[in-house]
Order: C-alpha cells, then structure tokens, then sequence
C-alpha cells in the first residue's frame, strides 16, 4: 500500500492551487490508497483537488480552528498504527515536543510537518516522518512530498517536486 504525505502547502481555495495540487495527485500520488496532510493547508477547501483519493488530515498552526481537523490523529492502515501531527514552536526540538504528544502509544511511524524541512529516519522502532513543503521549502533546498510504503514493513520516500 501507497500512502501520499504532503505538508505545509499554504494554499488559497483558487485555480493556481488547485493547478498545483492536481499535478501533484497525478505526478507523485496516482497509485497511493490515501493521503495524509500534516496541516498549514490554510484554506482546507483545497484537499478536494486530490478526489478521488481520500485525504486525511490535521489542523497546523495556520489553519482555522474551525475548519473542524483536528490537531492529532492515529491512522490505522495495513497492519500499522501512523500518528499525525503539525508540530509548533522552534524548529529546534520540534521532534521531542511531537514525540511526547504520542507518548505511550505504540507508532510505527509518526508523520509530522510545520518546519518544511523533510524528515526521514527512525526514532527507536518509529519511522520519524516530514515531508517538507511541495510549496514553500524556506531553508530547504528545494520543495518537496513523501510517500510512505506499507509493506512487510513501513518505509518512507521524499521526492523533491519542483
């Protein structure tokens, strides 16, 4: 099982976007059975540009508190137990701040965002993953989405996309 992993796009509900979101639905996610979004989507209308594939997601610190996402979830997919979240804060010690917001659950991997810099290692047993931004990469050499494989075991993949 493929599952598509975008984060920090920060994106307005307008035809650019969805332009944007499109090609990235056909270029980098076409065979995934979902996608996970790690929030700053600022305008939460734009997960419709990746129907028909299921989009799960979490509200970053620069999504509207109503847009009704929550700030963390657990997906259960495959045989795996995936946390999501947006992370705050510093980018300094922005992996043990998310890491204690899941403490005593058991995550095979733990999907994250909001530093737009990608993240692909493990911590222990959980697979520690940021797929940078697709958008807005800021000190990242360049934009960037991830892929995680649910097989035998979990595996990630980040792509750069521009």
């Amino acid at each position: 099982m493929v599952i598509g992993v975008v984060s920090d796009t920060h994106l307005r509900d307008n035809s650019a976007s969805w332009q944007f979101l499109n090609r990235l639905r056909e270029e980098f996610f076409q065979d995934a059975a979902m996608i996970l979004h790690a929030g700053d989507l600022v305008d939460p209308a734009i997960l419709d540009a990746f129907d028909p594939i299921p989009v799960v997601a979490v509200r970053g610190n620069m999504d509207p508190a109503s847009s009704g996402l929550p700030l963390k979830r657990i997906i259960h997919q495959a045989g795996f137990r995936i946390g999501l979240i947006h992370g705050w804060g510093s980018v300094a010690g922005l992996e043990e701040r998310i890491r204690r917001e899941f403490y005593g659950e058991d995550l095979d991997c733990l999907v994250f965002g909001h530093s737009h810099q990608c993240a692909n290692h493990h911590y222990g047993r959980t697979l520690m993953f940021n797929p940078g931004s697709a958008c807005d990469p800021r000190q990242a050499p360049f934009p960037t989405v991830g892929r995680l494989y649910l097989e035998q075991t979990l595996h990630g993949e980040v792509l750069r996309c521009d």
